[in-house]
């Protein structure tokens, strides 16, 4: 037990984390044609800035567990934003794409071990409360996410696109500082050496968490997709690039309030698969408006995807944290769920570029985002059912 003060504290903590799971992938998206054109690159090339620190969020999400048990959640805690703030800090000085590609690495991994740990740390320390702190969670993403899309344009207007990427590596190092703060009250991640043979919770054996891992998959490479190409998208429709930054800072100001305030109101309905298929249709509303070539009705579309992309991560949260009753449980299933979600999250947009290397029109783009949103849509009505009778 905790006590108030020191829960505070650790929700403090957790949400400044949480504003470092996201910048030094979505700082990328603002600069991507800089960048490309700086560097000699192809889109698919550049691309790999975003895809590789999505796969290695997928790769390296097990180790999340692993590493919990060998040197604690302090320890592990520490030099992942270490890591973070160092691989971010390098951008400084780049001088070759090989650089930017072990930063986008190196940033990856840190991501990939934080995610899963917190969410183990939140269904523990939280149980009676999860949804709200999911919210937190989810609100600080998705605050570093519009950080770092709107300001990052900014910065490489007064400065230079290594500054602007770079820059973001001071947030880690508040990271490491809210953590001390909060780390001087003891925390930890229970871990159950065996698992309890008649609970059947092995996730690589329940076809509901492979469920969730499709869903986590196509919902990862809508998100980091968007925030990529959006900018291109605009600027290809006629906008310049501080009206395409502006129009992708409200599109994550939306964002952000679903962020928080969806899971607040998900915890009033004993389904969430009614919620769930309005903003995926939400979704859909939004291409047919950004599909038009009329700048109002494009940007009205972009508001109305920050609903979707605001909603659909807290619910990917809340999915392993429903279906298991222990933070050791939770953190096994969610470390699951991000290993093979976040590898179709990296390879998809990967796909995107190449078709736009080949066709060189985002109609296309526009189109693949429409199949993920269809999809989803799809499998959430199974995962509704199969909740259904379960329950």
């Amino acid at each position: 037990m905790r006590s108030k003060t020191s829960q505070g504290l650790l929700l403090f903590a957790i949400f400044i984390v949480a504003l470092n799971l996201r910048p030094a992938i979505t700082s990328i998206g603002p600069m991507l044609n800089i960048i490309r054109d700086d560097l000699l690159l192809s889109n698919t090339q550049v691309s790999l800035l975003t895809v590789i620190p999505v796969i290695c969020m997928g790769v390296f999400a097990m180790l999340a567990p692993i590493l919990n048990k060998a040197i604690g959640l302090n320890k592990t805690m520490y030099w992942m934003l270490l890591l973070l703030a160092v691989a971010t800090g390098m951008r400084y000085s780049v001088t070759s794409f090989s650089v930017l590609l072990l930063t986008a690495f190196s940033a990856g991994v840190a991501i990939a071990v934080i995610g899963p740990l917190l969410s183990a740390l939140i269904k523990q320390y939280f149980p009676m409360h999860v949804a709200v702190v999911v919210g937190i969670y989810s609100f600080g993403m998705g605050m570093g996410a519009t950080l770092s899309t709107g300001l990052t344009g900014v910065f490489y207007e007064k400065s230079s696109y290594s500054f602007a990427l770079a820059v973001w590596a001071v947030i880690a190092i508040l990271g490491i500082i809210a953590w001390a703060v909060t780390a001087a009250h003891p925390i930890e991640v229970k871990q159950i050496t065996e698992q309890p043979a008649q609970k059947g919770k092995n996730p690589w054996r329940s076809k509901q968490a492979w469920s969730f891992l499709i869903f986590f998959g196509l919902q990862t490479a809508l998100f980091f997709s968007v925030l990529t190409y959006l900018v291109p998208i605009a600027v290809s429709n006629g906008m310049t690039l501080l009206q395409a930054g502006t129009v992708l800072s409200g599109m994550t100001i939306v964002q952000i309030f679903m962020n928080i305030g969806f899971p607040i109101v998900l915890q009033k309905f004993a389904s969430r698969t009614p919620a769930l298929v309005v903003i995926l249709a939400l979704g859909i509303v939004s291409i047919g408006l950004m599909w038009t070539a009329d700048p109002l009705w494009f940007a009205i579309g972009v508001l109305v995807m920050g609903i979707p992309l605001g909603g659909l991560f807290p619910i990917c949260l809340l999915m392993p944290m429903d279906a298991t009753d222990t933070a050791e449980e939770t953190n096994s299933w969610t470390a699951m769920m991000q290993t093979g979600g976040f590898i179709i999250g990296g390879i998809l947009p990967l796909l995107i570029a190449s078709l736009y290397d080949y066709t060189e029109n985002h109609y296309v783009t526009l189109f693949v985002f429409l199949v993920l949103f269809v999809a989803m849509l799809v499998l959430a009505l199974q995962i509704g059912r199969s909740a259904k009778q379960s329950s």
